[in-house]
């Protein structure tokens, strides 16, 4: 399976579609795979990159801690490996805010960003819920740490649906059969790129187009997050989902899909 040296690791990828690249960067604990259900859509419309961050899947999983820089410029190097000069891009969470710092180290290389449940810098509430995710990492069976995921970043509503209450069973499924398990040296070491990741200052100079989605009610992170890094990018567009979370794009999906597409494919 395709891996690239970049940034001093090896990095786990996979391609899927064809057109103009587009970057996909999933947030922290999760590989790559989990963009799935999103790429079968955009794979119509573009060359999906979809990458294993350090530290998760396929991709090495080396001592911590990792910065938000540090893995912009593992995607970076990935770009150069596959000998693309410019991409689109599109990050989740821990994988948006690599997305800011591509888009602020390496302007050239990021044509527009998708920025999704984003944040310029963390408050004590955030920092605490990472904190709490690094203790609780060692302390739970992988399907007790999924479910407190799962409490995070879905919505009321998502668990009061028979069917994606059953998706949230079979998720749990899946993480206590994972063949390749998160270490914990490795969340801690994402956990501490988020933590400390601090933009705020630096948004102003980011060149290129970005979405900036999420939902209203996401306590992960919260609405102010989208909205002050919204307002500190020159040329963003805000849309945040009514009745969703975290997860807004699987409680959404429906208009996610599209709308990215669409947004993409105009910028």
């Amino acid at each position: 399976m395709p891996h690239v040296e970049t940034n001093g690791i090896q990095m786990y990828y996979e391609e899927r579609g064809s057109g103009d690249p587009l970057v996909c960067i999933m947030g922290i604990t999760a590989p790559g795979a989990v963009w799935d259900a999103h790429a079968s859509e955009w794979e119509n419309h573009f060359r999906c990159i979809i990458g294993d961050n350090r530290g998760v899947g396929q991709s090495d999983k080396p001592e911590g801690p990792y910065t938000s820089a540090m893995m912009a410029d593992d995607y970076a190097g990935l770009m150069d490996s596959l000998g693309i000069e410019q991409a689109r891009v599109v990050g989740c969470s821990m994988g948006s805010i690599i997305a800011q710092q591509l888009a602020l180290r390496h302007p050239q290389k990021v044509k527009s960003a998708v920025l999704m449940c984003t944040w310029a810098r963390c408050d004590r509430y955030a920092k605490s819920v990472f904190e709490h995710m690094k203790h609780i990492k060692t302390r739970l069976r992988p399907e007790e740490f999924m479910e407190y995921i799962q409490l995070l970043i879905f919505t009321k509503p998502f668990w009061d649906n028979d069917e994606a209450y059953q998706s949230l069973i079979e998720g749990r499924s899946e993480a206590a059969n994972n063949p390749e398990p998160q270490p914990a040296h490795a969340m801690e070491a994402q956990a501490a790129a988020c933590v400390n990741h601090d933009t705020l200052a630096q948004l102003k100079d980011i060149q290129c187009p970005c979405l900036v989605i999420g939902g209203k009610d996401d306590i992960f992170t919260p609405r102010w997050m989208g909205e002050e890094t919204a307002a500190a990018i020159p040329n963003s567009d805000l849309h945040l989902y009514d009745g969703a979370g975290h997860a807004f794009h699987w409680e959404c999906m429906d208009d996610f899909n599209p709308r990215t597409t669409d947004w993409l494919l105009t910028h």
